[in-house]
């Protein structure tokens, strides 16, 4: 097998502005020399290519690139990219994407997805989780293609009291991946700054996590809060034995009972604090594991958020597009195995409904998303404080954890051991 070629999307607007660098032919014919342009609706009848011809030379800039969409730390960007640029129509917007080789794309995710001076041990285990990830969702890509026209695959579920939704790779149906949180944080060559970011991908070149002859989709984020999470309780309800409850302790913290599936020991361990990996103030080690704007949060493994009944109101009216009138209460439901939940009952004055799963909570009660769905409600008066733990989904690899490991001299190999239990990790390229 080679390394295959991907398209990752990278930004959709009424009209895109770039400028070439270096020398490209487009799909017409047309050959263009550092150029600056803006393309509208009503220059792109299909779909417009610009291949450089020269690709080790050649690059493109994309204006207006928005990152971080809808979390707090939203912003825009100009980013810089190589490969092939590809414009297509979608709707009433015009979507880029950029084409290139998969080490290309891993070369830039391992450094947009963190910094580029992170040890090289993190870097390497980055690189596998990160190509295992894109390989599998190629694959599911197809899988899925299969059973949404057979109507077997849904990711919303309605019942009487409420639904129960997930968001996945599957909202991507015209390119393999998209830059963002959504997927593997991608910013083209504007952050490749180190060169152990290189030489973590040559040592760990075409190499992957599988499990029973599958590659594995190896799933990351920042901080699990002490307890990694399984996938099923996350997305669409599969087990995947490499995706479940991981203590990120060298031994279970002592006094606690790690059954967070109980409300009771749910709330011992989010109210409290735990030794973990990734309960650090580490200053050294999270400056190479968070980007700037990524350092602006602080307070990842234990927070809290306080809202006011009014706030609830206007959240679900405007995030879901449901009014259960005044907020009365918010009532734990059910809770997967890092205590984050899964399903959350609204008691209001006009209705009462249950949400899930955990980010539709996180959408639900933040304007952009709460950092986990791992927490205690206390009411106080016509307010609600949310108590929480970690940050992001906890499924797979907890990057901060994973730098405080690789900082302790623990070699990549272990770390992935660590995070993907019966995983097996194996070279396919």
């Amino acid at each position: 097998m080679n390394a295959p070629v991907i398209e990752v999307g990278i930004l959709s607007a009424p009209s895109i502005s770039f400028k070439l660098n270096g020398r490209f032919i487009s799909s017409t014919g047309e050959e263009i020399a550092n150029e600056e342009r803006t393309v509208t609706l009503s220059d792109v009848k299909d779909t417009l290519e610009f291949a450089p011809l020269d690709p080790d030379t050649a690059s493109f800039e994309l204006f207006h690139v928005v990152i971080g969409v809808q979390f707090h730390w939203e912003r825009e960007e100009t980013q810089r990219f190589n490969g092939k640029l590809k414009l297509f129509v979608e709707g009433d917007k015009i979507t880029a994407v950029n084409i290139l080789l998969v080490e290309d794309y891993l070369l830039s995710v391992i450094s947009s997805e963190m910094s580029a001076t992170s040890s090289l041990e993190l870097l390497k285990a980055h690189s596998v989780i990160s190509r295992s990830w894109l390989l599998a969702q190629i694959e599911k890509c197809r899988d899925v293609a299969r059973r949404v026209s057979t109507e077997e695959y849904k990711t919303l579920i309605k019942t009487d009291e409420g639904y129960i939704r997930w968001y996945d790779r599957e909202d991507h149906t015209h390119f393999d991946v998209c830059a963002d949180d959504h997927c593997q944080r991608y910013q083209g060559i504007t952050r490749i700054t180190a060169p152990q970011v290189a030489e973590a991908l040559k040592a760990t070149s075409g190499q992957v996590l599988t499990y029973n002859g599958k590659v594995c989709d190896a799933r990351f984020y920042k901080s699990c809060g002490g307890i990694t999470e399984s996938f099923e309780n996350v997305w669409e309800p599969v087990k995947h034995p490499y995706l479940t409850q991981v203590i990120d302790n060298e031994a279970v913290p002592a006094g606690y009972d790690t059954d967070l599936t109980n409300e009771e020991h749910a709330r011992k361990w989010i109210l409290s604090n735990p030794p973990a990996y990734c309960n650090t103030h580490d200053t050294k080690v999270l400056s190479q594991v968070l980007n700037d704007y990524d350092r602006e949060t602080q307070d990842f493994y234990r927070w809290e958020v306080k809202l006011t009944q009014a706030e609830i109101k206007d959240l679900l009216f405007r995030k879901l597009g449901i009014d259960v009138g005044d907020v009365l209460d918010l009532i734990p439901v059910e809770r997967g195995v890092s205590g984050r939940l899964i399903r959350l009952k609204i008691v209001g004055s006009k209705s009462t409904i249950i949400i899930g799963k955990e980010l539709e909570i996180r959408k639900a009660l933040s304007e952009s998303h709460l950092y986990s769905s791992a927490f205690v409600v206390e009411k106080e008066g016509d307010a609600f404080a949310l108590k929480g733990a970690g940050w992001g989904h906890g499924v797979g690899l907890c990057q901060i954890g994973a730098a405080i490991m690789a900082s302790k001299g623990i070699a990549y190999q272990d770390i992935l051991t660590h995070y993907f239990p019966n995983a097996e990790l194996e070279k396919i390229y």
